[in-house]
């Protein structure tokens, strides 16, 4: 019993220490994120996207790194887009860039993970763009585009989505509107990032190293061999797909991953793989109809296991793969010290408070709707949240006793 406490309170205190190492970064990511998509123009990026062209391609990332967002807000942006009568390739261009080529999300895998994995979720987001754009070629799913686009009526423009000449950065009214996006966004992936640090928090204390031997071949390995590797590239998004974990929440675990000797394809494949969920499959459906999700299921999971192990083998062309060994993992350091961490966190933690004060005052007597998760997910998410508070918030009381 005194084990399990011990365990407990362990766990408790490594998740909020990976949240405290990643606070100034989540902050800062949101907040540049937030700037961009008040002043930055979508209306006029709509109209280049109708075809399947390189061109459309283009904007479709553009766009999307410009619109970075949790999944489930990409999820709906990229159904509008569709339903304006974007193609259905830079449709599936934009939600790719917009959940991987994001700012935040650099900076937490960075921290997390290292250079390498920056890299690879970089440049591999972009080889996942391409190899879904083969995908589709090839495919040529005419008729499923086309019931999908029947599905649903045209939803009509978001007013506030026009953009503003950068000279306006510092009115009043722009922060005013910045401060909406910060707070949004936070909206989006708060339950993500709660649910995923407890998770990769019981993890590192509970789960012992046997068992990610046993679910990822070759796991610890330095060479583990391709068909090693390729089980592990195929078990990452497989694993992903029965959690409720948005790509913010699943970095911590990621990282729990990689230090128990998942190889970085396998890593990488995991971290892909917010948009293979079950909760996403399902609002596809909604969106597009069973046959329709099914596709866009096969054509991510495909293009996010072929793109990782390109990028595996592509870093280990280039001996730049992660050395594990020179590799400090974040649940065994010392979070909570007086050190530059600590100002960054007041920093920016600041700032945060500032954002959200100023959210208060433009919606004191407003009601606000904001963006929400779709589906029929949201019960279970508020439970795991519930359960979460009540987890952390019990182990922080063992750690003190």
């Amino acid at each position: 019993m005194t084990d399990l406490l011990d365990k407990w309170s362990e766990a408790a205190i490594t998740s909020l220490g990976f949240f405290w190492m990643a606070l100034w970064a989540f902050v800062l990511g949101y907040l540049i994120s937030s700037i961009i998509q008040v002043m930055v123009s979508r209306h006029e990026m709509r109209k280049l996207m109708g075809d399947d062209g390189a061109k459309s391609m283009t904007v479709g990332t553009v766009f999307g790194f410009i619109s970075s967002s949790c999944s489930f807000a990409a999820l709906a942006t990229t159904r509008a887009l569709f339903q304006k009568g974007a193609n259905f390739s830079p449709s599936v261009a934009f939600l790719l860039s917009s959940t991987n080529l994001v700012i935040e999300l650099g900076f937490v895998i960075a921290l997390f993970l290292g250079w390498q994995f920056v890299v690879g979720e970089y440049v591999g987001g972009i080889i996942l763009i391409l190899f879904a754009w083969l995908f589709i070629r090839l495919s040529n799913p005419k008729q499923l585009i086309k019931k999908a686009r029947d599905r649903n009526l045209d939803e009509g423009d978001s007013e506030d989505e026009d953009g503003h000449a950068w000279s306006r950065l510092l009115d009043k009214e722009i922060w005013t509107a910045i401060s909406q996006k910060y707070v949004m966004e936070w909206q989006m992936v708060w339950k993500d990032v709660l649910i995923g640090f407890t998770v990769a928090g019981v993890i590192s204390a509970f789960v012992p190293t046997a068992f990610f031997e046993w679910m990822f071949i070759g796991a610890g390995d330095n060479d583990p061999g391709f068909w090693a590797l390729l089980q592990q590239t195929l078990i990452g998004p497989v694993a992903a797909f029965f959690t409720f974990i948005g790509s913010m929440g699943n970095i911590p675990l990621a990282a729990v991953l990689f230090g128990e000797g998942v190889a970085f394809a396998g890593v990488m494949a995991f971290i892909f793989s917010d948009l293979v969920v079950l909760p996403v499959l399902r609002i596809n459906a909604q969106y597009y109809g069973w046959k329709m999700a099914l596709y866009i299921l096969l054509l991510l999971f495909t293009c996010l296991i072929a793109t990782s192990l390109l990028l595996h083998y592509g870093l280990q062309l280039f001996d730049w793969l992660p050395d594990r060994s020179q590799w400090s993992s974040p649940a065994e350091q010392d979070h909570f010290q007086l050190n530059y961490q600590f100002w960054l966190n007041l920093l920016f933690g600041l700032a945060s408070l500032w954002m959200v004060v100023g959210w208060k005052r433009q919606h004191q007597g407003h009601q606000h709707h904001g963006h929400h998760h779709h589906g029929g997910g949201q019960p279970i998410m508020n439970s795991l949240c519930m359960l979460a508070v009540i987890w952390l918030t019990v182990g922080v009381m063992l750690s003190l006793i």
